[in-house]
């Protein structure tokens, strides 16, 4: 097996297409680096070196050459290639057919194959605490060939989260190589025609090429995925492969914070009374704005939801992993930009008055690494729910609410509990209230239960310790040290228009295995706090909440819980795919 480095990447700018990335947004380790894989290699494998202290599984990326049509167009030979991370128990079977079984999940939107390490490795170990050998595979996209991880590598490898700006946004050279910006250009029109047709026949050909022997994927494939994962999912169960069902390709379903569906209501709780696909009108009308480029190939928002904030999010993990107790000077250290000047205002504005002046702005407040990242993703500070953890709070000073861009207590609003819950989540939001004063610090998910919690303005706590599972240094492990990342930046605009258009005689056409959906065992693990559960769709099979779990504290939450009790939804996960497997 060779050692990891990032393809050669090549990164693109877009620009936004507002009504399809609103209609979205309802639904929604260490590398040690070396030369990239030859085009021609058919397969490389190449082990993960990781500070997790899951030690007892083996980490590897896994790139495989499975060649785009060439109805694609002009496209990167990067491109060409499909990548998964591969989990499995140390002293387990080196080949994944002789494992007991292999969990294949799906990433949900704005979503990487990095974002699945805590939940593949504590699944992955659990299973092995019961004398057995499983396999977890964490999916990538192929859209995400198009991002450019040298700056985060090369801080790694120093230790300096300062290499990573200075060659995102100060042009620095690192081995010779500067980084492009994200320009529209033609470059990127091939993602035009990545929508569910390819990313479902990916799914296929990766498979069957790594388990070739189809009575073997039947016995042992559990596919699954997480969020807008769980739909493309139930899609590939439906999907019509060349005479050979999805679904006959799977032993089972799992769906983490989701649901096996081929219906988006499912996660977002909004009936189908329309068909958007217009007998097949919309579907020619949106493929026409792809192709000719009047429709961005790339799922965006000028703020907060775009490649640069998802690559930001990524630097403040990098900053929060490298050393999350020092004082963060990343707002001051990252050139402005309206970007980034609106992406703090939306996340870190106290009200609306606050976003609108810009005063006081984040660069006013002293914040540690940590808490800056948890600014950007803590359920108690992050108000889109499809981007919420629980792993904590702030510390150091005294907080406030957060009213912007919605009052902080809006979730406790009986009439707009749905909505708010797949929405913006559950829980009341805080921000620091002190600009210029005390170093605000994080408390992690297991250092809550002995201090006061600091109350809203209705008196009631901001958080409680059973709304905070995650463990920091997991969390910006995942964002910042894996070699297929957390965050994805070019999430295609085709995918999810696809999603809403599942009816259209084009995509119509191949689905037609329904049957498949409920042929399958099928086990849904959800959060307490997540969107599944607040989208009121009852799931096929199994349901399993996961009390105080948001979106993303499926795939994230710690191992050992802060009440020194196992995981929860790895732990049944696991005990799903063994006896779904069984023989006997």
């Amino acid at each position: 097996m060779t050692k990891y480095t990032a393809l050669d990447h090549c990164v693109r700018h877009q620009s936004w297409w507002r009504p399809i990335v609103l209609t979205a947004l309802l639904s929604a380790a260490t590398v040690t680096p070396a030369a990239a894989a030859p085009m021609g290699t058919e397969r490389t494998e190449t082990p993960v070196t990781s500070t997790s202290e899951v030690a007892s599984v083996a980490e590897s990326v896994v790139s495989v050459h499975i060649p785009l049509p060439e109805s694609v167009g002009q496209h990167p030979g990067a491109c060409d290639r499909l990548s998964y991370l591969r989990y499995r128990a140390g002293d387990g079977p080196r080949d994944s057919a002789d494992a007991d079984a292999v969990l294949v999940a799906q990433p949900g939107i704005f979503e990487g194959a990095g974002a699945f390490d805590n939940v593949a490795r504590n699944t992955v170990a659990a299973a092995a605490e019961q004398g057995r050998h499983i396999e977890f595979w964490a999916l990538d996209r192929r859209s995400n060939c198009l991002e450019d991880h040298t700056g985060t590598q090369a801080a790694l490898a120093t230790g300096d989260t300062h290499v990573a700006v200075d060659y995102y946004y100060r042009g620095a050279d690192i081995d010779g190589r500067r980084f492009d910006g994200y320009p529209l250009d033609d470059r990127s029109a091939w993602l035009a025609h990545i929508g569910i047709e390819q990313t479902v026949r990916d799914q296929y050909d990766l498979l069957t090429a790594e388990l070739p022997d189809p009575a073997l994927r039947k016995q042992k494939v559990l596919c699954g995925g997480h969020s807008l994962g769980g739909i493309v999912t139930g899609v590939f169960a439906t999907w019509d492969f060349d005479g050979a069902a999805g679904g006959d390709q799977c032993a089972g379903y799992f769906a983490l914070d989701s649901a096996i569906d081929t219906s988006l209501t499912a996660l977002n709780g909004i009936p189908d009374t329309i068909d958007m696909s217009l007998g097949g009108r919309s579907y020619d009308t949106v493929q026409a704005g792809l192709d000719n480029g009047t429709i961005p190939r790339v799922l965006a928002l000028p703020a907060v939801v775009n490649p640069e904030t998802m690559n930001l999010l990524g630097i403040a993990g990098l900053a929060a992993y490298l050393a999350p107790d020092a004082e963060s000077d990343l707002a001051h250290y990252i050139p402005d930009s309206l970007n980034q000047d609106a992406t703090y205002r939306v996340l870190m504005s106290r009200d609306a008055a606050t976003a609108a002046t810009g005063s006081p702005s984040v660069r006013d407040f002293r914040v540690t690494n940590a808490a800056v990242l948890g600014a950007f993703l803590d359920a108690n500070s992050q108000p889109l729910a499809f981007l919420q953890t629980g792993f904590g709070f702030f510390d150091g000073g005294p907080v406030t609410d957060k009213n912007f861009p919605v009052p902080g207590d809006i979730a406790t609003t009986p009439a707009l509990h749905r909505l708010t819950g797949a929405m913006l989540g559950p829980d009341p939001k805080a921000i620091p209230a002190t600009p210029d004063g005390p170093l605000y610090t994080w408390r992690n998910y297991d250092q809550l239960a002995d201090i006061p919690i600091p109350v809203d303005s209705r008196g009631v706590p901001f958080t409680d310790p059973q709304q905070e599972v995650t463990d920091l240094q997991d969390l910006s492990r995942s964002l910042a040290a894996q070699p297929l990342d957390f965050t994805e930046w070019y999430f295609p605009t085709k995918l999810a228009a696809d999603t809403y258009q599942l009816q259209a005689p084009d995509i119509a056409r191949h689905t037609t295995h329904p049957a498949m959906l409920d042929a399958k065992p099928t086990l849904n693990l959800v959060g307490g706090s997540g969107i599944a559960l607040a989208s009121g769709h009852p799931g096929r099979g199994t349901t399993v909440i996961a009390p105080g779990y948001h979106h993303l504290d499926v795939l994230t939450a710690a191992t050992t819980q802060s009440n020194r009790q196992p995981e929860i939804v790895s732990t049944n996960l696991a005990r799903f795919a063994l006896d779904t497997t069984d023989p006997h």
